[in-house]
């Protein structure tokens, strides 16, 4: 598809080495890119530099110009950009869809967002040195930002980290997954038909060791990763002074309690759990019902799940297609042995073929086995009962992991208890804990990382208050 090439400060550039991206549900070769050298990443890196000087004195409706022309083609060319993702990322083609859609809304919020970015005038007079004094604040783009994603929402989260760089003033510097490049290149390749200043932007597909040099090097002011916990605070401890955000994924938990819609809650606990194969941060993992509904939960939760259709993404008939490698999906019929000979009932699920791993259901797991206290990302839940409201959520909380939980109650104040006490960046009260919209401030606590994403969140982690004070005294 880009041959040889990567998006190096706006222009496309042959390399040397390349990189086959093939579907993981058959492994027919999807496309091929370039793979960036240490010498191209370093010239990115100074690219970025000059790109910066001139993004941070681009007016705001340029840059909110910027971004909706972006919104506009990724319209024209979605049907294009989804079957590209679909096939590069296994995704079924019917959310491929849903997630260009959502990229869509990105760039069209960051067109809004950026001319948003305001500040406030301070009266200093609180004392009486400030008599006559006042400040002004204003917030300026932090610099050249650096970015590493992964491959789950090849266009979604790429489009997270590009969008509010560029609508705060910065240039960024990409390195997208190594199994699915393609979807970020394919964006690079509308921004590149926008006003956008060419050195603003290098997309790098290149190998984990070289794309360190993001991290490391004192010219990058801002770090941003969305990917595993292991990686994530491995980079980060060698990012030096420059600010860091971290998106590290989860355990997601959801309780259903007694006063529950349980046709509502077990048809959106299936969507959680199972759609892309369970390959979503926020995906569901542990579900928590209530001793009394246990059952008629559990029968409508296995019904549902016994009619999603596994199989080839490009099909629109797809609910579940494959994991993203057969070792992933290998890693997790290990962990379902492990947990089955530990006492974990099969209710469904844990047949695998390749890739393709059935949706799957456990019962009577234990809190330490790998498939509750480790993120599974795949399409595994398991299902715990519970007494009392407070034993779900203490359960909810021996996680590592503290990114969102989700609720299904009718019981207002329970869901304001849950509020103060569940140790999470997000509360989905009346759906699961993979509801997002993306102009929502998004990120979590402990292992899940620290920062927040959508689009006004992210700009305020993408730009510094700075504090001009103005002497009205003097003569």
């Amino acid at each position: 598809m880009f041959s040889s090439k990567i998006f190096l400060a706006g222009r496309w550039q042959e390399t040397k080495d390349t990189l086959e991206v093939r579907a993981p549900f058959d492994g027919e070769l999807v496309g091929t890119c370039g793979r960036a050298s240490a010498v191209e990443i370093d010239a990115a890196i100074a690219e970025s530099e000059r790109g910066f000087k001139v993004m941070k004195s681009l007016p705001s409706y340029k840059r909110a110009a910027i971004c909706s022309r972006v919104a506009a083609a990724l319209r024209s060319r979605k049907e294009e950009f989804a079957r590209t993702l679909a096939m590069e990322a296994g995704k079924p083609i019917k959310q491929a869809r849903v997630e260009l859609e959502r990229a869509i809304f990105i760039w069209e919020v960051a067109g809004e967002e950026a001319k948003r970015i305001g500040g406030e005038v301070l009266p200093l007079d609180w004392m009486e040195i400030g008599v006559q004094r006042t400040g002004i604040l204003r917030r300026f783009p932090v610099g050249p930002v650096a970015a590493i994603t992964p491959f789950n929402f090849p266009m979604h989260l790429v489009s997270h980290k590009i969008a509010p760089a560029l609508a705060s003033g910065n240039s960024i510097s990409l390195k997208p997954a190594s199994q699915t490049p393609l979807s970020a290149l394919n964006l690079a390749s509308v921004l590149a038909e926008t006003e956008m200043p060419p050195a603003a932007l290098s997309i790098l597909p290149s190998t984990a060791a070289l794309a360190e040099a993001l991290v490391t090097d004192e010219r990058t002011k801002l770090f941003t990763f969305t990917g595993s916990p292991a990686v994530g605070w491995g980079l980060k401890a060698k990012a030096g002074k420059k600010k860091v955000t971290l998106e590290l994924g989860g355990n997601a938990g959801v309780v259903v309690h007694k006063d529950a819609d349980l046709d509502f809650a077990s048809t959106r606990i299936v969507a959680g759990g199972f759609l892309y194969a369970g390959q979503s941060c926020i995906s569901v993992q542990r579900i928590f019902v209530q001793k009394q509904v246990h059952d008629d939960f559990l029968d409508r939760l296995l019904a549902k799940t016994k009619r999603l259709r596994v199989g080839n993404p490009l099909e629109e008939s797809t609910d579940v297609g494959p994991m993203i490698h057969e070792s992933e999906a290998a890693r997790v019929e290990r962990w379902l042995c492990e947990a089955i000979d530990g006492g974990a009932t099969l209710l469904c699920g844990g047949g695998r073929s390749g890739t393709v791993l059935e949706p799957t259901i456990l019962l009577n797991s234990k809190p330490e086995m790998k498939v509750n206290c480790q993120e599974i990302f795949a399409p595994v839940v398991t299902v715990t009962s519970y007494d009392a409201f407070d034993d779900a959520l203490w359960a909810i909380n021996q996680s590592r992991y503290g990114l969102q939980a989700g609720l299904f109650t009718r019981d207002l104040l329970s869901v304001f208890h849950a509020y103060e006490e569940l140790e999470v960046g997000g509360v989905i009260a009346g759906d699961i804990p993979s509801w997002r919209i993306d102009h929502m401030p998004y990120g979590g606590v402990k292992d899940s990382g620290f920062g927040r994403e959508g689009l006004r969140y992210a700009i305020e982690e993408m730009t510094e208050p700075k504090l001009l004070v103005l002497n009205l005294n003097v003569k």
